[in-house]
């Protein structure tokens, strides 16, 4: 795999690597350090789901494009590799983490063509992790999120014996009644669409984004999904952000129903524990009406 990586790095950058390091870590993909000959090293990953890079790829560019929260710079791709600048890491802050807050609201106030839009040349069928994720323009972010965001990962869950038919059914009704769970109507955000604390990469002065699902969608969804794996000094990002955009009533009684995306796509991958977290979440949603 170093060989592959050293000859895409080479076809993509135009420079000769000097030294190629594998990376530990990556749920879905193999990463490198590569240093070029110019002194420079890039980071550069490989993924096996057909058109993951080209989503990726158009996913960083979209949301670079407001300069509102930094993201990886890209050097380029082909359909197997993608190459990048290689990011600085530090221990977790507080100041960088109320950057974030800040950064992340205006990323949100960037705003999409619609709820669902991909980015501009990203595909509609896109990914989330190891799971397909269908990009599909819509006008109403409650249809849109219950459609494709909750449904079919719940029917491959149901189907697999991971969600039980109660629970399955539970979380059908919150597809059911999700214009009174939704709470205000907001126009669509620039999200980055798979915001769990393993995409919140820690400089010094500043987090990076890495690893996006971008899409329009609702703002609390990626906060919700922040919430759900201890992001580091989580009470600053989410006070930083209030200061600069703040959230409608009843935020916080909607998170269970913002993390029902996450949550169902994570029993559909690993099954165990995620299920009952889902079906709890659909009962917190249902308590908020």
């Amino acid at each position: 795999m170093r060989d592959q990586a050293r000859a895409a790095v080479a076809e993509i950058t135009g420079r000769t690597p000097d030294d190629v390091r594998q990376l530990s870590g990556g749920d879905t993909a193999a990463a490198f350090a590569v240093r070029l000959d110019d002194g420079t090293t890039v980071f550069a990953k490989t993924a096996p789901m057909p058109g993951a890079i080209a989503a990726e790829a158009a996913s960083l560019a979209w949301l670079a494009e407001p300069d509102a929260i930094a993201v990886p710079e890209v050097h380029g791709h082909d359909e197997k590799w993608l190459v990048t600048e290689h990011l600085p890491a530090a221990a977790p802050n507080a100041l960088a983490a109320e950057r974030l807050g800040r950064e992340l609201a205006a990323l949100h106030a960037a705003g999409a063509t619609a709820f669902g839009a991909a980015p501009p040349g990203g595909p509609a069928d896109a990914w989330i992790g190891l799971a397909r994720m269908r990009n599909e323009p819509g006008e109403q972010w409650p249809s849109f999120y219950a459609r494709h965001r909750i449904e079919p990962y719940l029917r491959r869950a149901v189907d697999a014996g991971t969600v039980s038919a109660e629970g399955g059914a539970l979380i059908s009704l919150v597809c059911a009644q999700i214009d009174e769970l939704a709470g205000p109507a907001e126009p669509p955000a620039r999200l980055h669409g798979d915001l769990w604390s393993g995409n919140v990469h820690w400089g010094a002065q500043r987090v990076w984004l890495i690893d996006p699902a971008a899409h329009g969608g609702h703002r609390e969804t990626d906060l919700a999904m922040l919430c759900l794996f201890g992001c580091p000094h989580l009470d600053r990002v989410m006070a930083a952000y209030q200061e600069v955009s703040p959230l409608a009533e009843g935020w916080e009684q909607r998170i269970g129903l913002h993390q029902l995306f996450p949550l169902l796509v994570h029993a559909v991958l690993f099954g165990g524990g995620y299920a009952s977290q889902a079906v709890a979440a659909a009962r917190s949603a249902l308590r908020a009406r």
